[in-house]
């Protein structure tokens, strides 16, 4: 197929262009930097630049690749810093999930694009309700933190709109693999805490297999939506430790819940109650094999020294 990868010089995107050529694909890939063009030629993309919330950009560049289907990866969190107010954290990200989703998908629908595949996100959406792990028919939930509603809301909308057009929306876990992760930076410097007893449930996938299940998604039928994410979901308390053995770090501290929610406000909930997700559909419907099915095998592989 003739494939154009929006945010292909991204953690996903830079994993998924050389598999996309091994399978024979034809690739344009684009990204926000003309800096990054001898980058994306490297990896076998034939390098665009474009800034996806620029309707006639959009247009101009869907036109010129005549691709056979479009995998949307573009997000803002190079460099991200969280705090109590999660929209503000998330904002740029979001914005590239509403608006840049839409003006992708106008601009696929008149150059009459059959296939439209876009990064979405599975940790902390399911519904705190039931039990420890969830399927895509799951509930997600109805009324989050005021300080985090438009990021769960944009995830939302990406779903809603793609699987309206006929497109595939993966939820991908909680990614790691990349020697650049926020999240391992800050468990290196023990700015990461154990909250409470641990008990919140976090999904992770290894962007290698993330990729794969991207690959393997252009074979699918839409209207879909999968969960891509390992086989063990895992509470706080088994794999924040794990990790910091992994990249090397000291033993994370622990801050009791009360604590944690003066620092992080009313969002602590989403961590807290946070439920797994379930890749059985994946698995059995798009033909995926994890080479690291969970992250006890993984996060050594990726940073253990």
């Amino acid at each position: 197929m003739r494939v154009l990868v929006v945010g292909a010089s991204g953690v996903i995107g830079s994993r998924l262009v050389p598999q996309l050529t091994e399978r024979g694909h034809q690739v344009t890939g684009t990204s926000r930097s003309a800096a990054k063009a001898g980058y994306l030629g490297s990896l076998g993309a034939e390098p665009v630049v474009l800034d996806v919330l620029d309707p006639d950009a959009v247009r101009a560049v869907v036109a010129t690749a005549r691709p056979d289907a479009i995998i949307y990866q573009a997000t803002a969190l190079a460099g991200i810093s969280f705090s109590r107010t999660m929209d503000r954290a998330f904002g740029p990200t979001s914005r590239l999930r509403t608006a840049g989703t839409d003006i992708l998908l106008a601009a696929a629908r008149e150059q009459g694009v059959p296939k439209f595949i876009a990064q979405s996100f599975a940790p902390f959406r399911y519904a705190h309700a039931g039990g420890p792990v969830k399927d895509e028919n799951d509930p997600l939930i109805a009324d989050p933190p005021a300080s985090a509603r438009q990021m769960v809301g944009a995830m939302a909308h990406l779903d809603e709109a793609v699987t309206a057009a006929g497109g595939i929306a993966l939820r991908y876990g909680g990614f790691y693999g990349d020697q650049d992760n926020a999240m391992v930076k800050a468990i290196r410097k023990r700015q990461f805490p154990l909250i409470g007893d641990g008990g919140g449930i976090m999904s992770f996938i290894h962007l290698d297999d993330a990729a794969a299940a991207t690959v393997l998604a252009l074979d699918a039928n839409g209207p879909a939506i999968y969960n891509i994410t390992d086989d063990e979901p895992a509470p706080m308390r088994d794999w924040l430790p794990a990790l910091a053995a992994a990249v090397g770090a000291k033993r994370p501290f622990r801050v009791p819940a009360w604590l944690a929610g003066l620092l992080m406000g009313e969002v602590l909930t989403l961590m807290s109650q946070a439920r797994g997700a379930s890749n059985a559909k994946a698995r059995k419907e798009l033909g995926w094999t994890l080479r690291y099915p969970t992250w006890r095998s993984g996060f050594p592989a990726a940073y253990g020294r």
